[in-house]
Protein backbone atom coordinates (compact mmCIF):
# COMPACT_ATOMS: atom_id res chain seq x y z
CA UNK A 1 0.00 0.00 0.00
CA UNK A 2 1.50 3.42 -0.70
CA UNK A 3 1.44 6.38 1.53
CA UNK A 4 1.14 9.91 0.27
CA UNK A 5 3.57 12.39 1.87
CA UNK A 6 2.14 12.96 5.36
CA UNK A 7 2.29 8.93 5.70
CA UNK A 8 -1.28 8.06 5.48
CA UNK A 9 -2.81 5.69 2.56
CA UNK A 10 -3.49 7.55 -0.66
CA UNK A 11 -7.19 8.45 -0.69
CA UNK A 12 -8.38 5.83 -3.58
CA UNK A 13 -6.82 2.99 -1.91
CA UNK A 14 -8.61 4.36 1.21
CA UNK A 15 -12.27 4.75 -0.38
CA UNK A 16 -11.23 0.54 -1.92
CA UNK A 17 -10.64 -0.71 1.81
CA UNK A 18 -13.40 0.96 3.42
CA UNK A 19 -15.90 -0.66 0.55
CA UNK A 20 -14.80 -4.31 1.82
CA UNK A 21 -16.85 -7.03 3.40
CA UNK A 22 -15.51 -7.36 6.83
CA UNK A 23 -14.00 -3.76 6.81
CA UNK A 24 -15.50 -1.10 10.13
CA UNK A 25 -17.69 1.03 7.59
CA UNK A 26 -19.23 -1.80 5.53
CA UNK A 27 -23.23 -2.31 6.18
CA UNK A 28 -24.40 -5.47 7.59
CA UNK A 29 -25.53 -7.33 5.06
CA UNK A 30 -26.08 -10.65 6.83
CA UNK A 31 -26.64 -12.77 10.01
CA UNK A 32 -23.42 -14.23 9.61
CA UNK A 33 -21.68 -11.11 10.30
CA UNK A 34 -20.57 -11.04 14.47
CA UNK A 35 -22.05 -7.30 14.54
CA UNK A 36 -25.41 -8.48 13.97
CA UNK A 37 -25.08 -10.40 16.82
CA UNK A 38 -23.81 -7.62 18.99
CA UNK A 39 -26.84 -5.57 17.35
CA UNK A 40 -29.45 -8.33 18.56
CA UNK A 41 -27.76 -8.37 21.89
CA UNK A 42 -28.04 -4.59 22.69
CA UNK A 43 -31.57 -4.98 21.56
CA UNK A 44 -32.10 -8.03 23.68
CA UNK A 45 -30.65 -6.03 26.74
CA UNK A 46 -32.77 -3.11 26.47
CA UNK A 47 -36.27 -4.88 26.02
CA UNK A 48 -35.19 -6.65 29.78
CA UNK A 49 -34.67 -3.26 30.83
CA UNK A 50 -38.05 -2.65 29.92
CA UNK A 51 -39.69 -5.55 31.24
CA UNK A 52 -38.01 -4.76 34.30
CA UNK A 53 -39.35 -0.78 34.73
CA UNK A 54 -42.78 -2.12 33.58
CA UNK A 55 -42.97 -4.43 36.11
CA UNK A 56 -41.59 -1.98 38.46
CA UNK A 57 -44.44 0.44 37.95
CA UNK A 58 -47.48 -2.10 38.22
CA UNK A 59 -45.87 -3.08 41.58
CA UNK A 60 -45.82 0.35 42.83
CA UNK A 61 -49.08 1.89 41.73
CA UNK A 62 -50.29 -0.99 43.30
CA UNK A 63 -48.48 -0.89 46.63
CA UNK A 64 -49.81 3.23 46.43
CA UNK A 65 -52.99 2.26 45.79
CA UNK A 66 -53.48 -0.63 48.74
CA UNK A 67 -51.68 2.36 50.80
CA UNK A 68 -53.99 4.92 49.99
CA UNK A 69 -56.65 2.61 50.37
CA UNK A 70 -55.79 1.18 53.92
CA UNK A 71 -55.01 4.48 55.24
CA UNK A 72 -58.59 5.79 54.06
CA UNK A 73 -60.17 2.99 56.28
CA UNK A 74 -57.90 3.98 59.12
CA UNK A 75 -58.81 7.63 59.22
CA UNK A 76 -62.83 5.95 58.89
CA UNK A 77 -62.40 3.86 61.64
CA UNK A 78 -61.26 7.52 63.22
CA UNK A 79 -63.77 9.52 61.94
CA UNK A 80 -66.35 6.72 63.46
CA UNK A 81 -65.50 6.99 66.81
CA UNK A 82 -65.97 10.29 67.08
CA UNK A 83 -69.11 10.96 64.66
CA UNK A 84 -70.73 7.71 65.51
CA UNK A 85 -72.78 6.06 62.61
CA UNK A 86 -74.52 8.93 61.65
CA UNK A 87 -75.80 10.23 58.54
CA UNK A 88 -72.82 13.06 58.74
CA UNK A 89 -70.42 9.96 58.94
CA UNK A 90 -71.98 7.84 56.40
CA UNK A 91 -71.56 10.79 53.82
CA UNK A 92 -67.89 11.54 54.68
CA UNK A 93 -67.62 7.26 54.16
CA UNK A 94 -69.05 7.48 51.30
CA UNK A 95 -66.98 11.25 49.95
CA UNK A 96 -63.96 8.59 50.75
CA UNK A 97 -65.17 5.28 49.28
CA UNK A 98 -65.57 7.47 45.90
CA UNK A 99 -62.18 8.36 45.99
CA UNK A 100 -61.17 5.04 46.83
CA UNK A 101 -62.93 3.72 43.26
CA UNK A 102 -61.30 6.43 41.60
CA UNK A 103 -58.15 5.67 42.41
CA UNK A 104 -58.86 1.98 41.94
CA UNK A 105 -59.67 2.30 38.62
CA UNK A 106 -56.67 4.56 37.30
CA UNK A 107 -54.45 2.20 38.79
CA UNK A 108 -56.09 -0.58 37.53
CA UNK A 109 -55.69 0.95 34.06
CA UNK A 110 -52.17 1.96 34.48
CA UNK A 111 -51.58 -1.66 35.40
CA UNK A 112 -53.38 -3.05 32.17
CA UNK A 113 -51.01 -0.61 30.63
CA UNK A 114 -47.75 -2.09 32.30
CA UNK A 115 -49.18 -5.35 30.69
CA UNK A 116 -49.65 -3.91 27.35
CA UNK A 117 -45.93 -2.44 27.81
CA UNK A 118 -44.41 -6.15 28.86
CA UNK A 119 -46.11 -8.03 25.70
CA UNK A 120 -44.66 -5.55 23.22
CA UNK A 121 -41.24 -6.25 24.85
CA UNK A 122 -41.85 -10.04 24.61
CA UNK A 123 -42.56 -9.54 20.94
CA UNK A 124 -39.74 -8.16 20.62
CA UNK A 125 -37.42 -10.19 22.56
CA UNK A 126 -38.97 -13.65 20.45
CA UNK A 127 -38.30 -11.80 17.10
CA UNK A 128 -34.83 -11.53 18.32
CA UNK A 129 -34.58 -15.22 19.79
CA UNK A 130 -35.82 -16.23 16.20
CA UNK A 131 -32.59 -14.11 14.92
CA UNK A 132 -30.87 -16.21 16.95
CA UNK A 133 -31.87 -19.24 15.55
CA UNK A 134 -31.27 -17.99 12.04
CA UNK A 135 -27.54 -17.64 13.31
CA UNK A 136 -27.38 -20.69 15.51
CA UNK A 137 -29.86 -23.21 14.45
CA UNK A 138 -28.66 -25.93 16.81
CA UNK A 139 -29.78 -23.61 19.42
CA UNK A 140 -33.25 -23.30 19.18
CA UNK A 141 -34.16 -26.78 21.10
CA UNK A 142 -32.74 -24.77 24.14
CA UNK A 143 -35.00 -22.05 24.44
CA UNK A 144 -37.94 -22.42 26.47
CA UNK A 145 -39.79 -19.36 25.69
CA UNK A 146 -40.86 -18.24 22.50
CA UNK A 147 -39.17 -17.60 18.77
CA UNK A 148 -41.92 -16.87 17.01
CA UNK A 149 -42.99 -13.38 17.07
CA UNK A 150 -46.95 -13.33 16.81
CA UNK A 151 -49.32 -13.34 20.24
CA UNK A 152 -48.96 -16.95 20.56
CA UNK A 153 -45.16 -16.99 20.46
CA UNK A 154 -44.58 -14.03 22.96
CA UNK A 155 -47.44 -15.07 25.34
CA UNK A 156 -45.30 -18.98 25.86
CA UNK A 157 -42.97 -17.03 28.00
CA UNK A 158 -45.97 -16.21 30.41
CA UNK A 159 -46.12 -20.18 30.95
CA UNK A 160 -49.48 -21.91 30.08
CA UNK A 161 -51.61 -20.04 32.14
CA UNK A 162 -55.86 -21.45 31.76
CA UNK A 163 -57.42 -20.29 28.79
CA UNK A 164 -61.39 -20.46 29.66
CA UNK A 165 -63.39 -21.70 32.23
CA UNK A 166 -62.88 -21.31 35.74
CA UNK A 167 -59.25 -21.84 35.48
CA UNK A 168 -58.69 -18.57 33.61
CA UNK A 169 -60.36 -16.45 36.44
CA UNK A 170 -58.60 -18.12 39.29
CA UNK A 171 -55.44 -16.97 37.16
CA UNK A 172 -56.55 -13.51 36.42
CA UNK A 173 -57.15 -13.22 40.41
CA UNK A 174 -53.56 -14.04 41.11
CA UNK A 175 -52.27 -10.93 38.51
CA UNK A 176 -51.57 -8.36 39.78
CA UNK A 177 -53.83 -6.40 37.63
CA UNK A 178 -56.71 -9.01 38.35
CA UNK A 179 -55.56 -8.76 42.39
CA UNK A 180 -56.48 -4.65 42.35
CA UNK A 181 -59.45 -5.28 40.55
CA UNK A 182 -60.89 -7.42 42.87
CA UNK A 183 -60.22 -5.04 45.89
CA UNK A 184 -61.75 -2.75 44.05
CA UNK A 185 -64.63 -4.51 42.67
CA UNK A 186 -65.26 -5.05 46.65
CA UNK A 187 -64.83 -0.69 47.31
CA UNK A 188 -67.54 -0.27 45.10
CA UNK A 189 -69.44 -2.85 47.14
CA UNK A 190 -68.89 -1.12 50.70
CA UNK A 191 -69.74 2.29 48.68
CA UNK A 192 -73.03 0.67 47.58
CA UNK A 193 -73.93 -0.49 51.10
CA UNK A 194 -73.32 3.03 52.14
CA UNK A 195 -75.17 4.95 49.86
CA UNK A 196 -78.37 2.70 50.26
CA UNK A 197 -77.61 3.16 54.47
CA UNK A 198 -77.81 6.99 53.54
CA UNK A 199 -81.30 6.08 52.30
CA UNK A 200 -82.33 4.99 55.53
CA UNK A 201 -83.06 1.59 54.12
CA UNK A 202 -82.76 -1.56 56.85
CA UNK A 203 -78.89 -2.64 56.67
CA UNK A 204 -79.98 -6.20 54.99
CA UNK A 205 -80.91 -4.02 52.30
CA UNK A 206 -77.28 -2.24 52.20
CA UNK A 207 -75.77 -5.76 52.58
CA UNK A 208 -77.76 -7.39 49.17
CA UNK A 209 -76.97 -4.29 47.40
CA UNK A 210 -73.29 -4.18 48.10
CA UNK A 211 -72.54 -8.38 47.24
CA UNK A 212 -75.15 -7.29 44.12
CA UNK A 213 -72.39 -4.25 43.27
CA UNK A 214 -69.55 -5.99 44.09
CA UNK A 215 -70.58 -8.65 41.79
CA UNK A 216 -71.65 -6.90 39.02
CA UNK A 217 -68.26 -4.40 39.22
CA UNK A 218 -65.95 -7.54 39.17
CA UNK A 219 -68.26 -9.17 36.24
CA UNK A 220 -67.69 -6.14 34.39
CA UNK A 221 -64.00 -5.66 35.25
CA UNK A 222 -63.27 -8.87 33.90
CA UNK A 223 -65.80 -8.88 30.64
CA UNK A 224 -64.24 -5.55 29.40
CA UNK A 225 -60.56 -6.88 30.08
CA UNK A 226 -60.63 -10.17 28.95
CA UNK A 227 -58.52 -10.24 25.66
CA UNK A 228 -57.72 -6.90 26.18
CA UNK A 229 -53.96 -6.45 25.77
CA UNK A 230 -53.94 -9.19 22.90
CA UNK A 231 -57.47 -6.98 21.17
CA UNK A 232 -55.68 -3.69 21.56
CA UNK A 233 -51.82 -4.41 21.39
CA UNK A 234 -50.53 -3.93 17.58
CA UNK A 235 -48.12 -6.49 16.90
CA UNK A 236 -46.70 -7.08 13.85
CA UNK A 237 -45.45 -10.67 13.35
CA UNK A 238 -42.88 -11.49 10.89
CA UNK A 239 -42.71 -14.98 12.07
CA UNK A 240 -45.31 -16.43 12.62
CA UNK A 241 -45.83 -19.65 14.71
CA UNK A 242 -45.91 -22.86 12.84
CA UNK A 243 -49.83 -23.85 12.80
CA UNK A 244 -50.58 -26.18 15.84
CA UNK A 245 -51.65 -29.75 15.00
Amino acid sequence: MSLSAEGRPSSGEVSSEAGQPGSARSPVTSLDDPRALQILTTEHWSLLTARSLAYNEAFTRGGMFLAFLSTSFVALALVSQAMSFQDSFLIIAAIVLAFDVIIGLTTYARIIGANQDDLRALHGMARIRHGYTQIAPIVEPYFTTGTHDDVRGAMLSYGTPARTGIGLILYGISTSGGMIGLINSLVVGVLAGVLVLLTHLPGEWAVGAGVVAAVAAFAITFATTRGYIERHTDLESLFPSPPQP
